[in-house]
């Protein structure tokens, strides 16, 4: 089987970028909205509601839609036959179950991610919560509790918030789902990810990840949705999905707010992905 190709992404409807206001907000809301005028948490241009994108960075997403390799969701060009799988799960079948994202990561994305993971542009949550609950409907179905890649300590006190603990707490308050922030756990420092090529990412995160003996139980016999904020090589979710199968999980899906799905263009990031594994 041939390597896949990206396929081209749609959008969704607008109302995704525009969350639902909490019950009995009104009044207060109008007020805050006076004095705090709702600004897109992208680029701070002038928005109608809190937390929602304007039309201009709405429009430059691509939400990955079907037809997608079922198992690690890596968008096809063209139609495929139901249940097909990618060229690089087929050689090489991935540890976790199944995964899937939000949106490509792109020159489109990328500000948009970038300004909520580095910028602490957390008033978008809702609205990026949405995007995991629709793109990850399936899996949400049949997971039993929500976890979420964790930082290292000396990353999480430096960074002062763990963006994907942060997209796990939003998305089981908006489906009900169980969410457990501290099974999982970090034990190596590892450098960042960014810049490094496919075999440095894996040799980076290798044994990095462990379930303490404490948290075992939790663990044991759960079917676990992975969160993280993006998915380049899988390279943090193989081995999240290694420490959480060692601690005795059913299985380990995989759900990301965007993946890499083709290289970005000149002056966004000039390395090259390679989806073996994803």
């Amino acid at each position: 089987m041939g390597k896949c190709k990206a396929a081209a992404m749609k959008s969704e409807p607008a109302i995704l970028s525009k969350p639902a206001k909490p019950p009995g907000a009104g009044f207060w809301q109008k007020g805050l909205d006076f004095l705090l005028p709702p600004l897109c948490f992208s680029c701070r241009a002038p928005v109608e509601v809190q937390g929602g994108l304007c039309a201009r960075c709405w429009s430059g997403l691509r939400f990955i839609t079907k037809p997608y390799c079922t198992s690690c969701g890596f968008p096809f060009a063209h139609e495929m036959p139901a249940g097909l799988v990618c060229g690089s799960c087929h050689s090489y079948p991935p540890v976790f179950a199944r995964a899937r994202a939000a949106v490509g990561y792109d020159i489109g994305s990328r500000p948009v991610i970038l300004s909520f993971k580095h910028g602490e542009r957390t008033e978008g949550l809702a609205t990026l919560a949405g995007w995991l609950k629709n793109a990850g409907a399936d899996l949400l179905e049949e997971c039993d509790v929500i976890i979420p890649v964790p930082l290292h300590p000396r990353r999480l006190f430096k960074r002062r918030f763990n963006q994907s603990a942060l997209l796990a707490r939003a998305l089981g308050e908006t489906t009900g789902k169980a969410v457990d922030v501290f099974s999982l756990k970090r034990k190596k420092n590892t450098r960042s990810q960014g810049g490094l090529n496919a075999r440095q990412r894996r040799q980076n995160v290798r044994a990095a990840f462990m379930v303490p003996r404490d948290k075992r139980p939790a663990i044991k016999g759960q079917r676990v949705l992975l969160i993280d904020d993006v998915m380049t090589t899988g390279a943090t979710a193989e081995n999240c999905t290694r420490a959480l199968n060692a601690a005795g999980a059913e299985k380990v899906l995989v759900l990301t707010l965007a993946r890499v799905v083709e290289p970005l263009r000149k002056g966004a990031d000039k390395k090259k992905n390679s989806h073996a594994k994803s």
